[in-house]
Parts: C-alpha cells; structure tokens; sequence
C-alpha cells in the first residue's frame, strides 16, 4: 500500500472512531461532551497528530461529521469546532518534537488553546456568559482529556512501538 492510501485510509478510521467514540459517550453520559466544560474522551485521539500526519485531515473530518450530525449543536459548531480541531492536531504535528524531558507539554495543551480561543468565543456569542469563563471552561475540560486520557495513550502508542509499527512503517 502506498503512503498516500495509507494516510486516507489513517484519516478514514480516525473520522470514524472520533464520531464514534463521542455519540457513544454523549449516549452513555449525556451532555458530557457536548457543553461548556466537556470531557469528550474523542478529543484523546488528537495525540495521534504527533505520530501521523493523516491525524490532521482525520479528525477534523470526525469532528466536523460529528458537529454537523448532532442535533444539539450550535450553528457555528461545525466551523468553528472543526477549525479548532486543525489547527491544534496541525499544531501537534509541527510541534512533535518539542518534549519536556520526553514529555510533549506543548502539543498536548495546544487542543485545550485552540478550542478555548474559537469554541470559548463561539460559546460567548450564542450564549453569553463571557469570552474568558467560557473560554476557561472549554480550556479545563481539553487540558483534563489531554493530560490524563491523551497522556495514557500517547506513552501506551510510544511503549508498545505502535508508531514504528502501524503509523509510520
């Protein structure tokens, strides 16, 4: 297989596990992912940006199907959120190299910058409540998944040698 087909068919299944993971988890605990302070354990995946650059296209694409498809969404949900999901995991992948003493800091905050920045003004807009709390709401509950699920499954990938193995052969 090709590194082209590889990278769409990376994307393909990233899209479809991040819409996945998150109507499974809006279903089992609802609400959780889709308010102001939201643990949307799909947003873990977004660790995959510093293994594979297929991550970018990937999950924003699951993000945008998610915002569109779900019913609760607010109009701009689908843009902005979508956006957010770019240029963080864009983000992640420049910045892979950039390590605390091998831990990715950096690129792992930029999720919980990027949707507190667009999703905090996007919330600000149609719901009021100011720019900096939303903005801090949305911060908390990406720098929560990141740090604790994102932190899991980045060392679990790093470990086990899946990077070598999978995502870049």
């Amino acid at each position: 297989m090709n590194q082209k087909t590889r990278n769409l068919t990376h994307g393909a299944l990233l899209a479809a596990l991040y819409v996945a993971l998150t109507y499974l988890q809006n279903f089992l605990i609802p609400g959780s992912a889709t308010w102001a302070i939201q643990f949307r354990v799909s947003e873990a995946l977004c660790v995959l940006a510093f293994f594979t650059p297929a991550a970018i296209p990937g999950l924003t694409i699951g993000c945008l199907l998610f915002n569109i498809s779900f019913a609760g969404a607010l109009p701009l949900d689908f843009l902005v959120g979508s956006a957010a999901t770019a240029l963080a995991t864009a983000g992640m992948w420049f910045s892979r190299k950039w390590t605390v003493r091998g831990f990715p800091l950096i690129g792992l905050l930029l999720p919980a910058i990027t949707n507190a920045i667009l999703v905090g003004w996007e919330l600000s807009f149609y719901i009021g409540g100011g720019f900096f709390l939303n903005a801090l709401y949305v911060a908390i509950g990406e720098a929560a998944v990141l740090l604790t699920l994102g932190t899991a499954l980045y060392y679990t990938i790093r470990s086990r040698h899946l990077d070598e193995k999978l995502l870049n052969p």
